[in-house]
C-alpha cells in the first residue's frame, strides 16, 4: 500500500521540471500498488509559508497521479528552467488508513508550516495517538487526521531540544524510529540538512537504485552500528536522563528525557558507498520496488528492518542501533534480472489482462530448471537442503491471504494425498486471531506475491517464535518473508502489476504441485500418480494458451452478465478453490457480489438463492465429483436456474442442462483448477471494462498490503 518514490542527483545537473519528470514516472510506475492521492517535495518557494528563507515547496492533490502532475505546472512561482546540480525531492502516492484521501491528509508531511522536515511513509503507526497527544502537550500543532503526521513533528521536536549544534541528519531519523511502533517505510527531507537525504524501514519494503556513469567502488556496503542505549521520549516510559557516551565517546545529557546521543557528523568516508573518485557524479533513487527503479538503473539495495540510510555529499552509508546476533554486517549491491518492457502493458488495454495472457510463459518460467521431464524429477534449489527436515515433520500449515490463501487452498488435497501428511491452509489474520497451537516439528508456508503482506509476516513471526520451520513462497526477490523465512521457493512469474492478481496464483499453485512431487520422489507407491502429473505439467502452457483462445466467447458472456448485481459461482473438490478465487476476481474489479460456494453444500442454505434471475456459474469437470457436482446442477435446473458450465470438452450430458458452456481441455484432474480459473480471470476484466471501471486500481485496494 502506498508508494514512495525519492530521487537525489548530485553533480548531475537537472532542471526542476526534469526532476519533476522524474518523480511524477516513479509515482506512476507505482500506481498498481492502490492510492487515493499524491504528492511531492522539492526545493523552492512555498508560497504560503511565513518565513521567508523557506526553499521547500509541497505539492498535493487528490486523486491520480495525474492531477497531481497538471498542478505542478500550475505553480507560477516555481521556475521550471532553474538547474539543480545536487537536488532530492521526494514523492508519494496515499492510500488511506487515518483520515478521508484530501490534500491535508496526503504525503508528504511537514514539521511545520516553514516546511523544515517532511517525510513520506508507507506503513502504519500504532502509537501515533500517544505521541500525538505528547506533541501536542509541548506546542506543536497538528494539521492532518494522519498517524504519519506525528513524525515530522517528532523530529523537529527532537531537532529543536538537541544538546549540540552538530547533531547529524541521520542520528534524528534514528532517534525517531526508535520512538515508533508499528510499520513503516520512510523518507526524509529538511530545509536544515539542504541536499541531503535520510530513509529508514521497518516491516515495509524500501529499497535504494544507484546510477553512476563511473564504476561503483564496492560491492558491498559495511553497516555502521551505534553503541548508545536507547531512550523514549515519553515520559511514562523514559528513564532519568543520564550522561551517556555515543558511538563517537562524546557525552551528553538532556533534561527533557530525549535520547542522548551528542554526535558530531559521522565520518562517513571511508564506510559509504560512492562513485569512483570523490567527488564524481552519481543518482539514487528510493522506491517502495523495483518497477519504479528499473528504467533509471538495476544496481540496488534492498534495506532491512532498522536500516537507516544517511545520502551525504554524494555519498551513501548504512546504519543501524546495535547489531543483532548472526546478522550479516554489509548490505550487496545488487543487479536486478528485471526488464522494462516487462512492466510495460505493451498492446494491452490493462495491466491485467496483459497478465493473464502471460500465463503460459509464467507458469513455464515457474518450472523452468526445477522439473526434468526426460527423468521425471523435480528439484526446489531453495527447500533441497531442508527436505529431509521437512519430511520429518508432523504436520504442514499454509498461511496467506486472499488469492494466496486460495493457493493453499487450491493444493491442500494434492499436498495431503502426495506428502500422506495432516496440511492446514490458514487466513493468516484468523490464524493469528486464534493464537494457533504451532509446533517445532511444524512446517510452516507462508505465501505472498508481494513478500510483505503484514498480516502474513506477523504469522511468520508468531511461528518462527513458536520453533516451527518457515519456508517462504513469494515472487519479489529481497522481500520481507524471502530474508524472514529458513528456506523457500520464488515462484518466478515476474512483474505482477494489476492489483488484482492472477499469473501469481497459478505460479503459487504449480509451485507448491512441484513441493509435492519433490516430497514424494521416493514413495514407490506414489509413482504412477507423480508420472501422471508430471506429464499434465509438461504439457500445461500449452494447455493454457488453448484456454486463453476462449476469450471472444467468454467476453460474449461478458455482454450478458454485466448489469447483474450478484453471481454465485459453485464447484467442489478440486475446483471448490477456483469459486472463491474467481468469486475473489469479480469483486475486486467489477465491484458485483460475488460468492464462491462449496457445491455439497448448496441445499444447506446457497440453493434458496437461486431462481431464473440469479446468474450461477458452475464448474464441473470429468473428476472424483463429477457425479456429485451434476447432481448440484439438477438442483440448479430444477429451480429455473440458467447455469453457465465451465466443464471439459466433448461431455454432451454437462452441454445438454447448460445455458451457456465453457468448454476447456481436459488435464489431470489436481490441475484442473489452473486452466479453470482462467475463464473467470478472463470473465471478471471484460466486466470490469463493460462496467466502466479501472481494471488495474480497483477502489479501495492496494497490491502489496503493507498495514493491518
Amino acid at each position: 500500500m502506498c508508494g514512495i518514490f525519492a530521487y537525489l542527483n548530485y553533480r548531475v545537473p537537472r532542471t526542476r521540471k526534469e526532476i519533476f519528470e522524474t518523480l511524477v514516472k516513479g509515482l506512476q510506475r507505482l500506481e498498481y500498488r492502490g492510492y487515493d492521492s499524491a504528492g511531492i517535495a522539492v526545493d523552492g518557494p512555498q508560497k504560503e509559508a511565513k518565513d521567508d528563507n523557506n526553499n521547500m515547496c509541497l505539492i498535493k492533490k487528490k486523486g491520480k497521479v495525474k492531477a497531481l502532475d497538471e498542478e505542478l505546472y500550475k505553480k507560477d512561482f516555481l521556475d521550471l528552467d532553474e538547474v539543480f546540480e545536487t537536488h532530492f525531492g521526494i514523492a508519494h502516492t496515499r492510500w488511506a488508513t487515518h483520515g478521508e484521501p484530501s490534500p491535508v491528509n496526503s504525503h508528504p508531511h511537514r514539521s511545520d508550516k516553514n516546511n523544515e522536515f517532511v517525510v513520506i511513509h508507507n506503513g502504519i503507526i500504532t502509537n501515533y495517538k500517544e505521541l500525538r497527544k505528547y506533541l501536542s502537550s509541548k506546542g506543536y500543532e497538528f494539521e492532518s487526521e494522519t498517524d504519519t503526521e506525528v513524525i515530522p513533528k517528532l523530529i523537529k521536536y527532537l531537532y529543536d531540544n538537541r544538546e549540540s549544534e552538530h547533531v547529524s541528519f541521520a542520528t534524528l531519523v534514528e532517534r525517531v524510529i526508535q520512538q515508533l511502533e508499528g510499520a513503516f517505510a520512510l523518507v526524509f527531507k529538511s530545509t536544515r540538512f539542504p541536499g541531503e537525504a535520510v530513509a529508514a524501514r521497518r516491516g515495509s519494503p524500501l529499497l535504494i537504485g544507484v546510477r553512476s556513469e563511473f564504476e561503483l567502488s564496492t560491492e558491498q556496503i559495511p553497516i555502521q552500528y551505534n553503541s548508545a542505549p536507547c531512550y523514549s521520549i515519553m515520559p511514562d516510559s523514559a528513564p532519568k536522563a543520564t550522561p551517556t557516551t555515543d558511538s563517537q565517546g562524546v557525552a551528553g545529557h538532556h533534561s527533557d528525557g530525549v535520547q542522548v546521543r551528542n554526535r558530531q557528523n559521522r565520518k562517513e568516508s571511508a564506510m559509504a558507498l560512492h562513485s569512483v573518485g570523490d567527488g564524481k557524479a552519481v543518482e539514487y533513487y528510493f522506491a517502495s520496488d523495483a518497477s519504479a527503479i528499473i528504467e533509471h538503473t538495476n544496481k540496488v539495495i534492498y534495506m532491512e528492518d532498522d536500516d537507516i540510510a544517511a545520502l551525504r555529499e554524494g555519498k551513501l552509508s548504512l546504519h543501524r542501533v546495535s547489531r543483532v546476533a548472526g546478522e550479516e554486517p554489509v548490505r550487496a549491491i545488487q543487479t536486478l534480472q528485471m526488464e522494462l518492457q516487462q512492466i510495460m502493458k505493451g498492446n494491452f488495454q490493462a495491466f491485467m489482462q496483459k497478465e493473464i495472457f502471460e500465463q503460459p510463459e509464467s507458469v513455464f518460467n515457474t518450472m523452468r530448471g526445477r522439473i526434468c521431464f526426460d527423468a521425471n524429477t523435480v528439484i526446489l534449489g531453495g527447500l533441497k537442503d531442508h527436505l529431509k527436515e521437512i519430511k520429518r515433520c508432523r504436520r504442514l500449515i499454509i498461511i496467506g491471504c486472499g488469492t494466496s490463501f486460495h493457493a493453499g487452498v487450491a493444493t491442500r488435497q494434492i499436498l495431503e494425498e502426495l506428502t500422506e501428511l495432516p496440511v492446514m491452509v490458514e487466513l493468516a489474520s484468523d490464524f493469528l486471531d486464534r493464537n494457533t497451537p504451532v509446533f517445532r516439528d511444524d512446517v510452516c508456508f507462508f505465501i505472498s506475491q508481494s513478500g510483505e503482506t503484514a498480516d502474513t509476516l506477523m504469522a511468520l513471526r508468531y511461528c518462527k517464535d513458536n520453533g516451527a520451520l518457515t519456508v517462504g513462497v513469494t515472487n519479489t526477490v529481497g522481500s520481507s518473508i524471502c530474508r524472514e523465512t529458513v528456506c523457500g521457493v520464488h515462484i518466478n512469474a515476474g512483474p505482477e502489476i494489476g492489483v488484482a492478481s492472477t499469473k501469481a496464483y497459478t505460479s503459487q499453485f504449480v509451485s507448491l504441485v512441484m513441493f509435492a512431487l519433490m516430497m514424494s520422489e521416493d514413495r514407490l507407491s506414489l509413482q504412477k500418480r507423480r508420472l501422471e502429473i508430471i506429464d499434465g505439467l509438461k504439457v500445461l502452457p500449452e494447455l493454457l494458451k488453448q484456454v486463453l483462445a476462449l476469450d471472444e466467447k467468454i467476453r460474449s458472456i461478458a455482454d450478458e452478465l454485466y448489469q447483474q448485481r450478484s453471481l454465485l459461482v459453485m464447484g467442489r473438490g478440486f475446483n471448490y478453490a477456483t469459486c472463491l478465487e474467481g468469486a475473489l476476481k469479480i469483486k475486486e474489479i467489477t465491484y458485483m457480489h460475488s460468492e464462491g460456494i462449496l457445491a455439497g453444500e448448496l441445499k444447506h442454505g446457497p440453493l434458496a438463492l437461486v431462481d431464473k434471475q440469479m446468474p450461477v456459474i458452475m464448474l464441473i469437470m470429468r473428476d472424483a465429483c463429477y457425479t456429485k457436482c451434476h447432481n448440484a446442477l439438477q438442483q440448479v435446473t430444477a429451480r429455473q436456474g440458467r447455469p453457465i458450465i465451465i466443464c471439459c470438452q466433448n461431455d454432451p450430458e454437462i452441454t445438454s442442462n447448460a445455458y451457456k458452456t465453457i468448454e476447456l481441455p481436459q488435464t489431470v484432474d489436481c490441475l484442473q483448477g489452473i486452466l479453470s480459473v482462467v475463464p473467470l480471470q478472463l470473465l471478471s476484466f471484460h466486466l470490469a471494462v463493460l462496467r466502466g471501471f479501472d481494471v488495474d486500481c480497483p477502489r479501495n485496494l492496494a497490491k502489496s498490503v503493507t498495514v493491518e
